[in-house]
């Protein structure tokens, strides 16, 4: 391989140009191996399955190589264009006094791009971070609160086994998850920072939100009120359409996927007032409640949560992770079921209270199962005609539906009759008379929840925001006003908001010797490696989504 890579360096460097690039990278490579027999005739040599696989890995290693150089090139232009016109925005462009602001802040742009280079070069590990403790956990890996070493910053951290995504053929789900998260730049997808893997696991290096999740909220009420579950469905639009602007749809829509952030309850309401960020250094004092200030200033972490910004707003997440990876979720296993109307008419006769209970007494044991529920799951992601983005917004009217009631509509006491409920949803979706809501919010969910030929959304996210049940909302500025159900925690790793897990065995040393075939197929994870832009920090410093009370 090494051989081959050399041969065709030049080859690929000339093709390439030095940035920046005036036209699209067009270079392909091709290997013959040929002998000649006779002074006629050429025959070539059978490729063995593991040359193929070689040259398959080398040049895509080649590829991804010099298409991340040209990636690169174009995303240092766009900071560059942002910087300049955040300054014009400013006035700076137009004062002559500002000259020398201007030049700084461009100086200070430059070193923090030589940084980011140098960061790239840098190769990221588990030994860069401190495990805290497990906040959550699935049936092919877990999450993890943690805190890099160097700087102090705490991290939710996904880790995925790649044994089982292989054996379930999941590396698609995998890399659209990453691909997603590399792509989303908004307010309304949990951010990712890093990505790294060993010989063992994936990694996704994720801003913590400690809100918890929606799952969780609705387990500790009974239901929402319709001002409530406007604001929580509005903001949810706005998050599934950022994920369509880009091209994705999320197929998994509910509420243990939509995160909450939450504010710290101190009363060091002022004392994230900086001077200036650029100059002010932090390192970690050990504990990753408490930070130490260069000039031996100590402060308390929960202050950087504090400032104008407002807390217990939605972000999306899990674009892949448990999207396929649980059996419920691959449609195959639904498939072999008949499409007979649901036979269990204890569970269809219960008084809502009742039918409220038994639905939360089940749900956490389901979402952590490697079966799950099909409960927010569109029909036609069930069926083999094929689906498209609006199966997203039949899941946003499943989760409305429970804010209201107090359960989804389809819920039942096995995954199997709750699949054969979505699939009659014409007999089955119902109101019950004791739980009652006004004709606009019953009219947005049977909007949402119909076949999708005629499912609102349909024509473009416009449609369901004109709808009379979002009468007042500010769609421009919804994320600035305080949340509906505002969440506090006590500080910046308060996991009260989330369950209680053991201790797992999926951050052991890895073994030396690795199973010959498991090896042989690592190359699916080529190139999943990311470190972002906006995550760099010198060394020992506070980011700056913290300064700016963005935990």
């Amino acid at each position: 391989m090494l051989l081959f890579m050399l041969f065709f360096h030049k080859p690929l460097l000339k093709c390439l140009n030095p940035l920046p690039v005036s036209n699209e990278l067009t270079c392909s490579v091709s290997v013959h191996v040929t002998m000649a027999m006779t002074a006629g005739t050429t025959t070539s040599f059978p490729m063995s399955n593991h040359t193929r696989e070689r040259v398959t890995v080398a040049k895509l290693t080649l590829e991804n190589f010099y298409s991340n150089l040209i990636i690169q090139h174009e995303e240092r232009e766009t900071r560059q264009k942002k910087l300049e016109v955040a300054m014009e925005e400013e006035g700076l462009a137009d004062e002559e006094a500002s000259t020398a602001q201007k030049k700084l802040r461009r100086s200070q742009h430059a070193r923090k791009e030589t940084e980011f280079l140098r960061l790239k070069r840098t190769r990221l590990g588990l030994d860069d971070f401190e495990s805290l403790k497990v906040i959550g956990r699935g049936a092919f890996g877990e999450v993890r609160l943690v805190q890099k070493k160097d700087t102090g910053h705490i991290y939710a951290m996904k880790i995925l086994r790649k044994a089982d995504m292989l054996e379930k053929e999941q590396v698609a789900h995998i890399r659209a998850e990453r691909d997603i998260l590399v792509e989303a730049d908004g307010a309304w997808v949990v951010k990712m920072f890093y990505s790294f893997q060993d010989k063992r696991n994936l990694y996704l290096i994720m801003e913590f939100l400690p809100g918890g999740d929606m799952m969780t909220l609705l387990m500790k009420k009974d239901t929402l009120s319709e001002e409530e579950t406007q604001f929580y469905i509005s903001e949810t639009v706005l998050a599934i359409d950022a994920i369509h602007q880009l091209g994705f749809i999320h197929r998994d829509i509910k509420p243990d996927n939509l995160l909450l952030d939450a504010k710290a309850c101190t009363g060091l309401t002022n004392c994230c007032c900086f001077q200036d960020p650029a100059e002010e250094q932090w390192e970690p004092l050990g504990p990753p409640q408490r930070f130490k200030l260069a000039g031996g200033k100590a402060r308390s972490a929960q202050c950087i949560l504090l400032g104008e910004h407002q807390y217990g707003h939605v972000k999306l997440s899990d674009f892949g992770l448990c999207t396929g990876l649980k059996k419920a979720h691959r449609t195959e296993f639904y498939r072999n079921l008949t499409h007979n109307p649901p036979s269990d008419f204890s569970f269809q006769n219960m008084n809502s209270k009742r039918k409220a209970e038994t639905w939360k007494k089940n749900r956490r044991q389901l979402a952590y199962s490697t079966v799950g529920t099909p409960d927010y799951i569109a029909p036609e992601v069930f069926m083999q005609t094929g689906y498209n983005k609006l199966c997203d917004w039949w899941s946003l009217g499943v989760i409305m539906y429970e804010m209201l009631i107090g359960y989804p509509p389809f819920c039942s006491e096995t995954p199997q009759e709750t699949y054969r409920k979505v699939m009659n949803w014409k007999e089955t979706l119902v109101f019950p008379p004791e739980v009652p809501i006004s004709e606009k919010a019953k009219d947005l969910i049977l909007r949402f929840c119909i076949d999708s030929e005629n499912r609102i959304g349909s024509n473009g996210v416009e449609e369901i925001k004109s709808h009379p049940f979002f009468e007042g909302v500010d769609w421009g500025h919804i994320r600035e006003r305080p949340a509906a159900i505002p969440i506090e925690i006590k500080s910046i790793d308060d996991t009260s908001n989330f369950d209680e897990f053991p201790e797992s065995d999926i951050l052991q040393p890895v073994p030396n010797t690795t199973e010959p075939d498991y090896k042989s197929k690592d190359w699916v994870f080529l190139n999943y490696t990311y470190k972002r832009f906006e995550g760099l920090t010198q060394r020992g410093s506070i980011p700056s989504y913290m300064k700016a009370g963005k935990l």
